[in-house]
């Protein structure tokens, strides 16, 4: 099969543990590119938190695109616009602040490129680290939040969140999207967003079969994209039940898995 699409997701799928692009890795994706394959990056993180990687895979160059916010913006690197963008309501953000208040747990969102919340916690230093934002501690969630928001994350220790997730499945139904991306992230979008949906609209957009794309991650909100491409592809550092769930399994995020898998299925090394 000769693949035209590869979709990576970055934290713990291309990235190291440190937050770096290992060298093999970049080479790989240099080479697929010059091949003609459509990189696309699709992360949970805030737009502003992916720029750096899009620098550094020359995105804007080969004309390709991210996916943020798990799906929820898709922005075209080339000329640096949104072509697609579905946020939560003022409403939706203010019920689930509701929600973590009677489940106790934290919440945050983010205005202005600002990580924004009541209480900074360990998990909101985590997202700070990860994407690069700022942390902007405020009094009232309610207040801060005046409109939209792409998405909002509730936080806790990855226990007790798989229980808060089971409760909420009932009360959030069909109105958001709800899914757990790092263990201690419980993530809110939009009904109908995820990465998959939002991969389709980008491959509708060039003409690409799904049976062409190859699409990786390593955790629960890639799972959508994994199982929907072609090639749906987990990193060895998955967890088992997503692993089971992928067409291949190739190394770590620490042992080069995306040079693996470009190699393997694109290079024809």
């Amino acid at each position: 099969m000769e693949y035209k699409m590869l979709v990576m997701d970055m934290d713990d799928t291309l990235l190291r543990d440190d937050q770096t692009i290992s060298k093999r890795n970049l080479e790989a994706i240099k080479k697929a590119q010059e091949k003609g394959v459509r990189v696309v990056l699709a992360s949970g993180r805030p737009t502003f938190a992916m720029k750096e990687c899009v620098k550094q895979l020359e995105l804007d160059k080969y004309n390709s695109h991210i996916l943020s916010y798990n799906g929820a913006v898709i922005i075209d690197c080339k000329s640096d616009t949104i072509i697609f963008e579905k946020s939560l309501t003022k409403e939706m953000a203010h019920k689930l602040y509701d929600l973590s208040k009677e489940y106790n747990v934290d919440i945050h969102t983010y205005v202005n490129d600002d990580i924004i919340t009541e209480n900074s916690n360990q998990y909101t230093e985590v997202e700070a680290n990860i994407t690069g934002m700022k942390i902007r501690t405020i009094d009232d969630f309610k207040k801060a939040v005046k409109g939209n928001v792409i998405k909002v994350l509730m936080l806790e220790n990855p226990e007790y969140l798989k229980k808060v997730e089971a409760k909420l499945k009932d009360t959030i139904k069909d109105t958001m999207n709800m899914t757990i991306s790092k263990p201690f992230f419980l993530e809110f979008m939009d009904k109908g967003i995820d990465k998959a949906t939002s991969l389709e609209r980008l491959m509708n957009k060039f003409g690409i079969k799904k049976e062409e794309v190859i699409a990786m991650g390593d955790s629960y909100n890639d799972l959508g994209m994994i199982k929907f491409a072609g090639l749906g592809v987990c990193v060895e550092n998955a967890p088992e039940d997503m692993k089971k769930q992928a067409d291949y399994v190739t190394k770590s995020n620490m042992e080069d898995g995306v040079a693996h898998t470009i190699e393997k299925f694109i290079l024809g090394k």
